[in-house]
């Protein structure tokens, strides 16, 4: 029996009286009061920062491997690993870099992922634990401006997508004159495929991610095919892998070496974002065990993908020596389509897969992790619809995109100043949990801007000082790889060359010791107060759900609570891959 696939469009067509309302009182925008499973009554919040409830707990180990291997397989993988050999270094460097560099991040991405599976709560609400109630809406949006940053990006990469998608069935389409200039890093052409990227784009945005299943199926598929193929035949074209393999690093001593640390830090800034918020996506895990198998997963997926960009870059220089080495698959693509009708198909498809995949890449890891914060940000005006909205015209439009993209070295900037502001998030957020707190937390004072989080007026020092002492002396070396005429020390350059893994372990270092010299005890609960077993007995009280249920000793949390019931309403951010759930839907 054929799946079903509605979607009832009038939902997101606001009324003629709507309309009408919202285009003259600021007030029509407003949304309706959710009600919170543990939030006061007097704080505006939305379902998704509930914990989650168990019937919505699906992830499993295969989940976990099914969703980094969509997510890694992209155009932006495939490019930081072959733009490591665009900017001096060669192949011996560029796998252990991105080994190194991604197992470096796969361990914050356990120990933050931990936390959500064990207490089912996003990021928006751990933070809290180790910046206080207010500071922590400094990391959601730093995290959150960094999440349509890459919105953009991959936005960018599935434009040249599009253009070759169209100029593959209409070859007068790549003739149209360029009128934008030769200096904005985008074409005329370019800037018709990349509107026609997001607009198409923009209404996959707002479908929940549940009912796209088959469209993750589709990425995880097509993608790796299309990687594989275009490497075989590049190699086949070829005569072999090409003298990359015999090529020589063009740069020595010292400045090999931060070289070298300038790209791993660029590979750990592919998954910076993610280190800080993989507490949105955990918090579904049925097991706090099978989250762990990303520590090696991650580091294998990534380098795989970026074995294939290598080999296949390689390869290009021989093909077509005038260019030199293609280290975008789509530039690769777009030489088919000089071989005639058959070539113009093989680009066709080659490049439709590659749009799923950076469509797919935006749902799951950008566009509901922006909106995500948005709605806790603004919750009296934004819900998940209106943040994904939002995010796709700021990540879309106001970052151009396209001209980050337009250099190997620009991107590698992009990618390593990613991480200046989200390593040492992560880091305080590690050492709270697992160093600080002993892995036990009140959940509902997360809650509450009154509670045992809230520090001083909101704000933990300890955490402000941990974050500052990890980014100010990484802001010299950020401003010179922005730009590089102004004048900063040597030393200042060869710190931002590792600025991840500085800002990583600075801030984890400098929060333990300061809470060790300055304890709060206030802060501190000798059992988790379990946020999952709260919000049932609340509903169960109110008459939601039968109070009847079974209790568990589940490692996870005290007194987890494991029934079936009907679905309360939330989990319109549950990106599971593999699982079907109920979608909820929201008005725009």
């Amino acid at each position: 029996m054929a799946p079903k696939f509605s979607v009832n469009l009038n939902q997101y067509i606001p009324s003629k009286q709507t309309i009408k309302a919202r285009c003259t009182t600021v007030s029509a925008w407003e949304l309706p009061k959710q009600d919170s499973a543990l939030a006061p009554d007097y704080v505006y919040t939305n379902k998704d920062m509930d914990p989650v409830p168990p019937e919505d707990q699906t992830w499993t180990l295969w989940t976990w491997m099914a969703y980094w291997a969509t997510d890694t397989i992209n155009l932006g993988t495939w490019e930081t690993a072959s733009s490591i050999i665009s900017v001096g270094l060669t192949w011996r460097e560029a796998i252990p870099i991105m080994v190194v560099g991604t197992s470096c991040v796969a361990v914050p991405m356990v120990l933050n992922g931990a936390i959500g599976a064990a207490l089912h709560i996003p990021f928006s609400v751990i933070v809290r634990s180790g910046f206080g109630y207010y500071f922590a809406y400094f990391c959601i949006v730093s995290r959150s401006i960094l999440a349509m940053f890459w919105l953009g990006i991959q936005g960018a990469n599935g434009a040249q997508a599009m253009s070759i998608m169209i100029s593959s069935i209409w070859p007068s389409y790549s003739k149209i004159p360029n009128t934008i200039g030769l200096d904005q890093g985008i074409t005329t052409e370019g800037m018709i495929s990349y509107f026609l990227f997001w607009i198409i784009q923009l209404p996959l945005l707002l479908i929940p991610p549940t009912r796209l299943r088959y469209l993750f199926i589709v990425k995880l598929i097509a993608a790796p095919i299309t990687a594989i193929a275009t490497m075989g035949w590049c190699i086949h074209k070829a005569g072999g892998g090409g003298a990359l393999f015999d090529a020589k690093p063009t740069v020595t001593g010292s400045t090999y070496a931060y070289l070298w640390l300038s790209c791993m830090s660029s590979v750990t800034g592919s998954w910076a974002t993610l280190a800080c918020n993989i507490p949105d996506f955990s918090r579904y895990a049925r097991s706090s065990k099978g989250q762990y198998i990303q520590l090696p997963f991650l580091p294998i997926c990534f380098t795989l993908c970026g074995v294939l960009g290598i080999v296949t870059t390689s390869a290009t220089a021989i093909i077509w020596p005038e260019t030199g080495y293609l280290w975008n698959p789509l530039d690769i693509i777009a030489h088919w389509q000089q071989n005639g009708h058959a070539g113009r198909a093989a680009a066709f498809f080659a490049a439709t897969s590659w749009y799923c995949a950076q469509v797919g890449t935006n749902i799951t890891a950008n566009s509901i992790s922006a909106a995500n914060d948005l709605t806790v940000l603004f919750p009296r005006w934004i819900n998940i619809s209106r943040g994904c909205i939002i995010a796709a015209v700021i990540g879309g439009w106001v970052i151009v995109p396209w001209k980050i993209l337009s250099s190997a070295e620009t991107f590698l900037a992009f990618m390593a100043g990613y991480s200046v502001f989200l390593a040492p998030i992560a880091g305080v957020i590690a050492a709270d949990y697992w160093l600080i707190k002993k892995r036990q937390i009140d959940v509902p004072a997360l809650y509450d801007p009154h509670g045992r989080y809230r520090y001083f007026y909101g704000v933990n020092w300890q955490g402000l000082v941990a974050f500052l002492l990890a980014v100010c002396p990484n802001l010299p070396g950020l401003a010179h790889s922005i730009n590089s005429k102004s004048s900063i020390t040597s030393g200042a350059i060869h710190l931002y060359s590792f600025d991840w893994l500085y800002g990583f372990v600075t801030a984890t270092f400098v929060y333990t010791i300061l809470h060790l010299i300055f304890p709060c005890p206030e802060s501190l609960v000798s059992k988790t107060i379990d946020g999952v077993e709260i919000a049932m007995d609340r509903k169960a009280a109110s008459g939601d759900i039968s109070p009847k249920r079974e209790v568990g000793d589940d490692e996870k949390h005290i007194g987890h609570v494991h029934e079936q019931r009907r679905h309360s309403g939330a989990g319109y951010a549950n990106v599971d891959p593999l699982h079907r759930a109920k979608d909820v839907y929201e008005d725009i």
